[in-house]
């Protein structure tokens, strides 16, 4: 379990002063312009032998990723955007950061812009998120006022903008390349790779976009070592990790923990267990809704990081853990699911913009087992047309939650076909 002197955030719950005094109090903003001495090619250094993958589903390495930034400019300037879209359903872990800790975000942002030669940086925040892109924005404006932003920052000799962009709460701008179409004022489609955005993203210009919490990390991790972080989790899954834990637990909770931490001591420690005992546990989605679901009694022993999960046919993600006990319908909770890929794709690609809704509908045939036992597999056979077919990974985000659902919960849908049984409403 994790020590509350290695937490790197320190208010999550919002119980401090979110104030930049509050945060100063609390070590952030310490000496950042030393941090920043240490120049770019050892900032990106640390952050590799951190062994940081990134906070936001698809675990990149940060710092490599950092590494693939031009050394020198061509003319063009460089840009830092922050994805603190947070639209997969069940993730609620960058909220906290935003309205509660905002200041260990921005200074994230001014010492991870430094490492990749950029000036400026955006913060493209979801369309929902009203409060926190209110409580972010004045910590921005603390900041400026207190010169840790603007011409030279923090006393660095680092000349730094922050600037925050409210989205218009479509998902797919969650998704890096739609989200770089968005900021230039065009409908927020996917582009295709390459070119990446390192080479040409935002207005053309050498880009990269990380998490919120990949950024909001960085400085801790500068100041206390990348073996400190690097000593928490298993090989390859180092450091703490925010976990949001929702559903069917007596105490649902977005709580930072060691990586590779087990998913029993996870819930018995910070949700007070499985509502109704483990016996009750029927299925868990353990990485935000896009990855496969899990049988309970598979989970118990289950080791929350990415290589763990992904050789269980599932994926750490976000780290948005649902729970769901026996009460489930878990035919009809997929189903949701499908119809929010379903509503929320753009529709460039013909395999996701056909494929997510003829999967949404025998979905819904299968709720009241109106349909018949071959359609499974024809079912499953279309989510493999699906995913891997598409510009970006909203395809596959469709297809793998039925893809679970049909190999763990086979017997379910077929005994529904069979007795063309209604299902009795989930609590």
């Amino acid at each position: 379990m994790l020590a509350d002197k290695d937490r790197i955030f320190t208010n999550l719950y919002g119980m401090h002063d979110r104030s930049l005094k509050g945060a100063k109090a609390r070590g952030h903003w310490d000496g950042t312009a030393k941090l920043i001495q240490q120049g770019r090619d050892k900032i990106v250094e640390t952050m590799k032998e951190s062994g940081l993958r990134g906070r936001g589903g698809a675990g990149f390495p940060t710092g490599l990723k950092w590494s693939f930034m031009p050394k020198e400019s061509d003319g063009r300037p460089a840009y830092l955007v922050v994805n603190a879209d947070e639209s997969e359903p069940g993730t609620c872990k960058d909220r906290e950061i935003m309205r509660h800790d905002p200041h260990t975000l921005i200074e994230g942002c001014l010492i991870a812009s430094f490492a990749m030669g950029a000036h400026a940086c955006y913060i493209y925040i979801r369309g929902e998120y009203i409060r926190e892109k209110e409580a972010l924005q004045n910590a921005i404006d603390e900041c400026y006022e207190a010169g840790l932003l603007g011409p030279n920052a923090a006393k660095s000799g680092w000349d730094f903008d922050l600037y925050l962009h409210h989205g218009a709460g479509a998902y797919i701008c969650g998704e890096e390349t739609a989200l770089l179409e968005s900021l230039e004022g065009k409908k927020g489609m996917p582009r295709m790779k390459p070119p990446f955005p390192a080479g040409a993203g935002l207005y053309g210009c050498p880009t990269t976009v990380n998490n919120v919490e990949s950024i909001a990390v960085v400085p801790t991790i500068l100041r206390r070592g990348a073996d400190w972080f690097a000593g928490f989790g298993r090989p390859n899954n180092a450091g703490t990790k925010l976990f949001a834990i929702s559903g069917h637990v007596n105490q649902p909770c977005v709580v930072e923990e060691a990586m590779s931490i087990s998913f029993e001591e996870l819930i018995e420690k910070h949700c007070g267990g499985i509502r109704g005992g483990w016996d009750n546990l029927k299925a868990v989605i353990p990485g935000g809704s896009s990855v496969p679901c899990i049988r309970g009694e598979n989970m118990r022993e289950a080791i929350m990081d990415f290589d763990y999960l992904r050789e269980q046919g599932s994926g750490l993600g976000t780290a948005a853990v649902i729970v769901m006990d026996q009460s489930t319908d878990i035919i009809k909770a997929i189903w949701r699911l499908s119809r929010f890929y379903k509503h929320e794709s753009c529709g460039q690609c013909t395999p996701c913009r056909e494929g997510t809704g003829w999967m949404m509908r025998v979905m819904e045939r299968l709720i009241t087992g109106e349909a018949e036992v071959e359609e499974i597999d024809m079912l499953f056979d279309v989510t493999k047309q699906v995913e891997g077919h598409t510009i970006c990974a909203l395809g596959d985000a469709a297809a793998w939650p039925i893809q679970g659902l049909i190999r763990h919960f086979r017997d379910e849908i077929e005994d529904r076909i069979k007795h063309k049984r209604v299902p009795v409403a989930a609590e």
